[in-house]
């Protein structure tokens, strides 16, 4: 047999019996195939609600996010519900005369927070509406949590976010979503909120919520940057995994009804954890420096924008959150249709 020739069998030991490449071949293969997929109805929409009529500010290091107005966030909620955005994450910029050490504004049932959801729940009744607890917003100091001689003391919020988780729930919030990492809050306000007949309001727990550098332009469009120190005393340390466990066993047993994990992108390996834990469904919130950094890179033409966005949250989705809070709600939910 001459040299450049080959026998069936030496043929048949190069031949390649699976190609994967047969799968991707076209748009529809692909789709039918897709193991994941980023709908619509996966998306929460944080929004910023400030005092005042007729205004709506941008956030500096947040470009294309703004700051409404009670009367003109309504019109933004027509336009989330237009676009099937199902719920929302409502957030309170709260001017510094009410502030103080205690956060007694946050109870205050007449109060930004109370009346915004009254008048959202009214506009666009179907609209899920999720409100923050945590003393943060409301604080003089800055902190989720009241402040005594340099320390951020735990028992003595619990009281005060219990107050503020009733607070809204009698102004009609569909769930609260304690963010303040307080040990045993999740359990203080379940068992507050049954006590006052306020059964059917979730708690969305902040479960491992990590003390990030993400959040630096989230804490601009509240002013609810710390005045001393971090938060490094209730939130997470970014290299522990193992405790995120623990954290949201505990909220577990103390009766939430969703776990989140907050940030997302540097943390997607406990978002998987977490998916492997728990039958609960379970969040994750595509946080405001996340958001900034796509965004800014966009437009500078660094990136191809809006692929980015889409492959940012399918990475979210892959990694086992069922609900993704994003700043990109809207756009996405145009990009999906």
């Amino acid at each position: 047999m001459a040299a450049s020739e080959s026998s069936p069998l030496d043929r048949q030991t190069t031949q390649i019996f699976h190609r994967p490449r047969r799968l991707r071949r076209t748009e529809t293969l692909r789709r039918m195939v897709r193991e994941n997929i980023l709908r619509v109805k996966d998306l929460i929409y944080p929004v910023f609600v400030m005092a005042g009529e007729g205004q709506r500010e941008e956030v500096p290091s947040m470009p294309g996010c703004y700051r409404y107005t009670l009367d003109l966030l309504l019109d933004e909620m027509r336009e989330v519900e237009r676009l099937g955005i199902g719920a929302i994450a409502l957030f309170p910029l709260i001017p510094g005369d009410l502030k103080d050490n205690a956060g007694t504004e946050s109870y205050n049932p007449k109060g930004l927070i109370p009346r915004a959801v009254r008048a959202i729940k009214q506009a666009v009744p179907d609209l899920i509406v999720i409100t923050d607890v945590a003393l943060d917003p409301y604080s003089s100091e800055g902190h989720d949590g009241i402040v005594r001689d340099g320390k951020i003391l735990n028992d003595e919020t619990v009281a005060v976010l219990v107050k503020q988780a009733i607070a809204q729930a009698e102004a009609g919030a569909d769930m609260v979503a304690p963010s303040d990492m307080m040990d045993g809050r999740i359990g203080a306000i379940r068992q507050a909120l049954d006590a006052e007949g306020y059964v059917d309001v979730g708690i969305l727990a902040y479960s491992a919520k990590y003390a990030s550098a993400y959040y630096g332009p989230f804490r601009d469009a509240l002013d609810s940057a710390p005045k001393f120190g971090d938060k490094k005393t209730y939130q997470m340390d970014a290299a522990n995994a193992r405790e995120a466990l623990k954290e949201v066993a505990l909220d577990i047993t103390e009766g939430a009804d969703i776990v989140m994990v907050k940030p997302a992108l540097a943390y997607l390996d406990i978002i998987h954890q977490i998916r492997q834990a728990t039958n609960l469904p379970v969040a994750a919130y595509n946080v405001s420096g996340e958001y900034a950094m796509i965004r800014a890179a966009g437009r500078m033409d660094w990136i191809d924008e809006k692929r980015v966005i889409l492959e940012t949250l399918t990475s979210i989705k892959r990694a086992g959150a069922d609900l993704i809070l994003t700043y990109f709600a809207k756009e996405v939910a145009l990009m999906l249709r």
